[in-house]
């Protein structure tokens, strides 16, 4: 059954979000005063399923999404396009190259990300006092995206300005950045009481919103990148002890569009195909419902990917597989998780398909290294009949599935000495791809590398590959040779939060910026 996804906005949070020149009107367009506006239960759920709005905003906007500026810095995926200029902004992401506080994708990310969070605020600030009978589900909700959103913004950008009420005027705007161990203290904060009120997923009154189980694997996440292993360990315990998550059987079908918000799924955010886009009404950098992404990553038409007997459609060609990717599937002899990721040339020209390089400027392919791209495939029956079929498909982003949470814990159980347990929770994930056990003697660094590889090939393509690289201190080594630095761990602060924000100055840019 086709899901519904309720995408209603609330327009009274315009006025609050980070870096605003405006952020202290609140336009009132058909709506009621704030002061009696989160009195009525209705109006409180309206506020809440537009925080989830704004989140699929954020991931799914165009060429300035949270999914291709996560992924991009990572050595499983290549921006791509049609050549080195196209959607510069992008490249120089993927190529660690001119990376600046101007670049239009990071700033997007910075600021929807802060929109978020100041629409979680305007919740909470208002309902916390109240009677409502929707409060404490309401609160939690809030309280998680915006952990969420915090852990988003410390892990990219390290240090940064921690809102927690919506300002009222000019002075209040201005915030100077918190540390690390702050931003991530309140996200533990936030979670521990979204936990307590969230509902469990087989209870939850929409598939779409997030369970109980979803803010107990975060905060697991959370405390593993700050390396306290034996707390998060109980966090994933409840979550893999609850049978309402569990992984999908086959790595295919964790992608399929008939298994979304499935047994697999912790937070995922919902797309439809049901608005009919065409060339005509596309809103570009702006909200479609469709995902567009999968549109963006299609493997290149012009005659240059051939697709027959693939069943997929061309896109327009960015992301596309590393060499590097490819090899590590092969080494670990990992056929079925690969086939669900990736194609490569070979198999494409097996299947009845073609590469035609000559058909490119040059006679190159833009950053391709013999692979198309599986994972979030361009399927024609994820699309709609109505409107441009390119343009509607309803493919949803996984943001945090369970196989994740296996492999986190698998990685704390590895750090705290209980390797037995670590191997457990990594066969569950090798298992599921096909792959044997593995050596039950392995033990101490060697099964942490074996847990490093397996995120590698289980994650591709999924926006986590770097940020564990630089936490795990890889980054230098994994990507050696590429034009990677130091400078690349954290992404400049934007300009335009510098600029407009009193508290901050050129002194606290991120270094090398």
């Amino acid at each position: 059954m086709k899901k519904i996804f309720l995408t209603i906005i609330v327009v009274l949070f315009f006025g609050v979000y980070s870096c605003s020149e405006e952020f202290t009107e609140n336009p009132r367009l058909n709506v009621q005063d704030l002061e009696t506006f989160f009195l009525e239960e209705e109006n409180v759920e309206s506020a809440i399923i537009g925080i989830y709005d704004l989140m699929q905003f954020n991931y799914g906007r165009d060429w300035h999404s949270a999914f291709l500026v996560k992924l991009l810095p990572g050595d499983d995926a290549n921006a791509a396009g049609g050549n080195s200029e196209d959607q510069g902004q992008l490249q120089n992401i993927d190529d660690y190259a001119n990376v600046s506080s101007s670049n239009v994708s990071i700033a997007s990310v910075w600021d929807l990300y802060y929109r978020t969070i100041s629409l979680s605020n305007l919740v909470i600030e208002n309902i916390k006092d109240s009677n409502l009978s929707n409060k404490d589900n309401a609160l939690a909700e809030a309280k998680f995206m915006r952990a969420w959103s915090y852990m988003e913004l410390t892990t990219m950008f390290g240090d940064v300005p921690l809102r927690l009420t919506v300002p009222t005027s000019a002075e209040e705007f201005g915030i100077a950045k918190s540390s690390r161990a702050d931003i991530y203290a309140q996200i533990q904060l936030d979670l521990t009481d979204a936990i307590a009120s969230l509902p469990e997923k087989g209870a939850l009154a929409n598939n779409f919103r997030v369970s109980k189980g979803a803010a107990q694997a975060l905060m697991g996440k959370v405390l593993v990148f700050q390396e306290k292993y034996s707390e998060a360990i109980p966090y994933f315990q409840s979550v893999i002890s609850n049978t309402a998550h569990d992984l999908e059987t086959n790595p295919a079908d964790v992608w399929s569009v008939n298994n979304e918000f499935g047994i697999e799924s912790l937070f995922e955010i919902g797309y439809v195909s049901t608005t009919s886009r065409d060339w005509g009404n596309l809103a570009w950098g702006g909200r479609n419902e469709s995902n567009l992404h999968i549109q963006l990553m299609g493997p290149r038409g012009d005659g240059i990917f051939d697709l027959t007997g693939t069943g997929l459609i061309n896109g327009w060609g960015f992301n596309l597989p590393t060499s590097k990717l490819v090899s590590a599937f092969e080494t670990a002899g990992d056929v079925d998780r690969k086939a669900a990721t990736l194609m490569t040339e070979a198999e494409l020209i097996a299947a009845g398909g073609a590469v035609d390089a000559s058909a490119a400027s040059g006679g190159v392919i833009w950053d391709y290294e013999g692979a198309i791209r599986i994972k979030y495939a361009t399927n024609p029956d994820d699309s709609s009949e109505d409107g441009v079929k390119e343009l509607n498909y309803s493919t949803n982003f996984r943001l945090f599935r369970y196989a994740e949470v296996l492999l986190l814990a698998a990685e704390a159980y590895n750090k705290a000495g209980q390797d037995a347990a670590a191997i457990t929770e990594l066969n569950k994930v090798r298992n599921r791809a096909g792959l044997a056990d593995i050596d039950a003697a392995t033990s101490g660094d060697a099964l942490f590398e074996a847990i490093v590889n397996e995120k590698f090939l289980e994650l591709a393509h999924e926006g986590q590959r770097f940020w564990d690289l630089v936490r795990w201190g890889k980054a230098s080594t994994e990507l050696a040779g590429t034009g990677y630095s130091s400078t690349n761990d954290l992404f400049p602060i934007p300009i335009t939060e510098i600029d407009k924000n009193s508290e901050l100055t050129i002194a606290d840019q991120n270094p090398g910026y």
